[in-house]
């Protein structure tokens, strides 16, 4: 292999570098810059250059929302790749796309999470995409395209079924992946026309239930102009600076509470811009355009985390502190009406109030979407494989137990990332190496074959992969939330 690969695109010729082994090209434009008379359009192919472009360095960071100190860097080619691939200069490897999550305002491929090194060695071509988020890819702006977050995302697998020979991939070979955010926009984009073909297999990891209406997004968008000082118009918000617009993004998600009457379901989760039930690019949840027959089924190896909601207990310092007025709360707004914080509490008969809402703050959020999409998916012909991550993280005392994001540095093979510490410590325990080359082996058979080592599911058995320190396959493991959630639809959030 050359000491720094060179890939042909159709933009250009790239010049990558050895890591490990392998061949790395970073910061590859798959759109143009979204600023300017761009700014909130729908991503416009990328401008073609002459020469070779080295491609050494991570794209620009998309700006960022959210409580987290903001990843800052300079620049406004937001809307790039990068590629890691173990063999450029073959041909036929199964392509894998990740997509990052963030909730939806947040988020950077860049991440060490996300070191795709041990996937690719594994034979996998990895693909990671930035994406617009927050304000800029999600919020509804008069005179501009609905999930415009989405729309990137297609752009950038449209350009790997164009590019991705060119690094050894195979096109009709690729496999997206995603969790939280990633793994709603994946699901979103298994209903979208205009990604059909673009991918054959996809993986998620805690799909999200959180999307709106049209007229809940616009009344969002109303209260960030007001905060902005600016009309609720693409033309207006073009005028902003776009880190300012992210810290408008912030700073409405502070004051939800106060919108909690109004906007019942995402005043109570926190973040405002989210995707967007628009009626031409989304239709619907996914779950239920899937089951409506309106899209077809493919090759799914969806999961969830056993204590997903656990992850913001702890961050917040509210982890064993919540109220009966606080968990009475969570169950009126998150659980299905009008019998569904009744049966809450008979099915959970010695829960604390911190219990309950921990319970019905998993299952509405990810949870039974993660298993909704699996039904949904099995029922109009796709082939659906469920997992349950169980393996609880052993740091801070075990406080975290089996949470949210947990999953990510298992799957990556990432344990030493600083993320990954704040989970399994300093030094992962051979339990924790286990469970990862676990989920690791279950991504690269999927992706290379479609089956990930453990029979499919089906609504009459459920068979479910449990990861943990002993793994087994068995029926899915949540039944009570599955009772109590059957026969309710999981719907877009709108306007109290």
């Amino acid at each position: 292999m050359l000491t720094q690969p060179v890939a042909r695109t159709t933009g250009g010729t790239v010049r990558g570098f050895l890591d490990r082994g392998l061949a790395v090209f970073r910061g590859i434009p798959y759109a143009r810059p979204p600023v300017g008379p761009l700014r909130f359009a729908a991503p416009e192919p990328p401008e073609p250059w002459d020469g070779v472009r080295e491609a050494f360095e991570f794209g620009p960071v998309v700006p960022q929302s959210g409580p987290l100190p903001a990843q800052r860097s300079e620049g406004t080619d937001w809307l790039t790749l990068n590629v890691c691939t173990p063999h450029p200069d073959r041909a036929g490897l199964p392509v894998l796309v990740w997509i990052h999550g963030g909730g939806y305002i947040s988020g950077t491929a860049n991440d060490p999470l996300y070191d795709p090194v041990e996937l690719a060695r594994a034979g996998l071509v990895v693909v990671s995409v930035n994406y617009r988020v927050g304000a800029e890819g999600f919020a509804l702006l008069e005179g501009a395209p609905a999930n415009r977050g989405f729309l990137d995302q297609i752009a950038a697998l449209e350009w790997v079924r164009h590019n991705v020979a060119g690094f050894g991939g195979d096109p009709d070979r690729v496999t997206v992946a995603g969790q939280s955010a990633g793994a709603g926009s994946i699901a979103a984009l298994l209903t979208v026309d205009a990604a059909r073909g673009l991918f054959r297999r996809a993986v998620t990891h805690s799909v999200p239930g959180r999307l709106c209406t049209a007229a809940l997004a616009a009344e969002v968008t109303a209260e960030l102009a007001k905060l902005l000082g600016t009309a609720p118009t693409a033309a207006a918000f073009a005028e902003v600076d776009p880190w300012r617009l992210a810290a408008a993004v912030t700073d409405l998600g502070t004051a939800l509470p106060q919108h909690l009457a109004r906007w019942g379901r995402l005043a109570q989760a926190g973040i405002a811009t989210v995707p967007v039930v628009d009626g031409e690019l989304l239709t619907g949840p996914p779950w239920s355009v899937l089951a409506s027959g309106r899209a077809d089924g493919i090759d799914l190896l969806a999961g969830h985390t056993r204590d997903e909601f656990r992850l913001f207990s702890v961050l917040t310092g509210r982890h064993g502190t919540f109220t009966e007025e606080e968990a009475r709360l969570a169950l009126e707004l998150s659980a299905p009406a009008p019998t569904g914080p009744d049966d809450y509490r008979a099915a959970y008969p010695g829960a604390t109030a911190s219990d309950l809402l921990e319970a019905v703050g998993s299952d509405a959020l990810f949870r039974m979407p993660s298993l909704r999409l699996a039904e949904a998916n099995a029922a109009v012909g796709g082939t659906s494989y469920l997992f349950e991550l169980a393996f609880p993280a052993p740091a801070a005392g075990g406080a975290f137990g089996a949470c949210h994001g947990l999953d990510l540095p298992l799957a990556f093979g990432t344990l030493g990332s600083p993320t990954a510490r704040h989970f399994l410590g300093d030094l992962p325990s051979p339990e924790a190496v286990r469970v990862s080359c676990e989920l690791q082996e279950a991504w690269v058979r999927f992706a290379t074959t479609g089956d990930p080592g453990w029979p499919a599911f089906d609504p009459e058995e459920q068979l479910t992969r449990v990861l943990d320190v002993r793994s087994e396959t068995v029926r899915y493991p949540e039944q009570a939330a599955r009772r109590i959630w059957a026969g309710h639809p999981l719907t877009a959030c709108d306007l109290g």
